[in-house]
Order: C-alpha cells, then structure tokens, then sequence
C-alpha cells in the first residue's frame, strides 16, 4: 500500500510540474508563478463566501428541522476544494475550482446520496424539555462557615 502511494505522488508531481513548464514556456515562468498565487487567493475567497452562504444556509434548516446532509456533503466539497487551492500547481487548481462550481457540487450531492443512503435525526432541547415535566421553584445557598 505504501509503494502504492509513493508511485502515485511521484505521477502527480511529475504531471504536475511537467504541465507547470508547458505553461511556463507559452506565457513565462514569472506569469505563471503569478497564476498560481492569484488562483489561491481567488479561490479562498470564493470557499470563503460559499462556506458562509452553506452555513446560513444549514442554520436556517437547522430552525425549520430539516435534514443537513446535502449541505454537510457541500462542506466537504468546500472543505476538499479549499485543501486543493492550497497545493500550488494548475492542476490542483483546476480540481479545486471544479468542486466549487455549485452544479458540480449539486451533482455530487445526488451521487454520493444516492449511493449510500444517510438517515439523520434532530433532536432540539425544545423536544427533549416537552417531554419530561418541568418544575419550577426557587434557591438559596448556604454559605458554608
């Protein structure tokens, strides 16, 4: 399993790299740095505002209690496209903008959903307290001398 993923990581760097010098000889190799770098920042900022829209958007359905699974699976889309912006090459960068373009995440949705069935249940301290009887009443503390 090891030498598995050694023999992988050894492709990715050299299709990696090799893309890298095929861009580097048709715009430079000072152009390209400046991609890379601009693609980072261009692509935090978007995980940035699709993350906080999802999570208006899960705390809303959290209120109405409706089930979070496709935002959770849209987080991690997020969360997968935010980790490959961050290695620095146009390939990675190219996958991570693929999970950020929310068809693509809408299709995951429906693929990873479809193929292993998620039950959730919510449960809100509203339910939990209309179940049990409540006492009301008053307290002292004694101060221990």
């Amino acid at each position: 399993m090891r030498f598995f993923l050694y023999i992988l990581f050894f492709i990715y760097a050299y299709c990696e790299i090799s893309f890298f010098i095929k861009v580097a000889d048709s715009i430079g190799v000072f152009l390209a740095l400046i991609c890379i770098i601009a693609t980072s920042f261009i692509g935090f900022s978007l995980v940035k505002t699709q993350g906080l829209k999802n999570f208006s958007i899960m705390r809303q359905k959290m209120a109405n209690h409706q089930s979070l699974k496709d935002e959770v699976i849209k987080n991690f889309a997020l969360l997968f496209a935010g980790f490959f912006l961050l290695i620095p090459g146009f390939l990675t960068d190219i996958l991570g903008a693929i999970l950020l373009i929310p068809y693509m995440q809408e299709f995951l949705v429906k693929l990873i959903v479809k193929k292993m069935p998620i039950k959730s249940t919510l449960v809100s301290s509203t339910s939990i307290n209309q179940s049990e009887e409540i006492i009301e009443g008053e307290f002292r503390r004694k101060n221990d001398e």
